[in-house]
């Protein structure tokens, strides 16, 4: 809000579109990343939510561990980790699903959440 005003962005005009964008992702976490021009027109694109997100959801906890090396708070499958690499693949730096779902694992146990069952990646 007041970071858009400072830039001189008509905030009504960016809510419609960021809710018309949206409107099929009601209350998930979603990064922006907003370019504002001299003319003061914009745009924006809409990212995956970040996979920690993700992993918090899939595992069905609220959040991760305080020590995730000590203690253990949830367990997901890699079939979910899977599932995740593919919603996230447009965001990441990552060539295949398999080196995506590397990233997401390593997310995973600094969350404190074990990865176990279904197929891993090569």
């Amino acid at each position: 809000g007041p970071a858009l005003g400072a830039a001189g962005v008509n905030i009504m005009e960016f809510c419609k579109q960021f809710n018309a964008r949206t409107q099929d992702k009601q209350g998930k976490v979603l990064p922006v990343v907003i370019s504002v021009f001299k003319d003061k027109s914009f745009e924006f694109v809409v990212k995956t939510p970040p996979a920690a997100v993700q992993l918090l959801e899939a595992a069905k906890i609220k959040k991760g561990s305080g020590e995730p090396n000590r203690q253990k708070v949830a367990r997901v499958s890699w079939d979910q980790v899977r599932s995740i690499a593919e919603d996230k693949m447009v965001d990441l730096n990552a060539f295949t699903v398999d080196s995506a779902m590397k990233m997401v694992a390593g997310t995973a146990r600094s969350m404190g959440i074990t990865v176990k069952g279904g197929e891993k990646p090569n």
